[in-house]
């Protein structure tokens, strides 16, 4: 994987969303590969401001014309805010899963555990092996 596909100021998790913590906030997506393997999504179930998630927990489901997939929380928190755009412009999940095709800003009730997220090298050692 090229470091545009896996973008080197990210973290990542096992279950490909991208993770960029900025002070107690994390806002999270999915990653180019998932995107990828999800084909055009065509529905984004976004969460309400103020719901609370825990680790692991399913914050959002995404439709393709292929499947459904749940968004998982990297960490427990709050749900801060949700890329509205997505109601209208849910192609942008795939268009640029990186920029505009933001899912969610978590407010994290604790720091994330590093043991939980992957290195971009990490993450891309696991792209390759599945």
């Amino acid at each position: 994987m090229t470091e545009e596909k896996v973008p080197n100021d990210l973290q990542y998790t096992k279950t490909h969303e991208w993770v960029r913590v900025e002070g107690d906030v994390a806002t999270v997506g999915i990653t180019d590969h998932a995107q990828a393997q999800l084909t055009d999504i065509v529905f984004v179930d976004l969460p309400a401001a103020g719901k609370s998630v825990g680790k692991g927990a399913s914050v959002l489901v995404l439709e393709s014309v292929k499947t459904v997939a749940d968004v998982y929380a990297p960490g427990s928190g709050s749900v801060e805010a949700a890329n509205s755009e997505l109601k209208a412009h849910p192609e942008y999940v795939n268009q640029d899963p990186y920029g505009k095709g933001w899912l969610f800003k978590l407010k994290l009730a604790s720091p994330l555990d590093p043991a939980g997220l992957l290195s971009p090298e990490a993450y891309r050692q696991l792209e390759a092996s599945g």
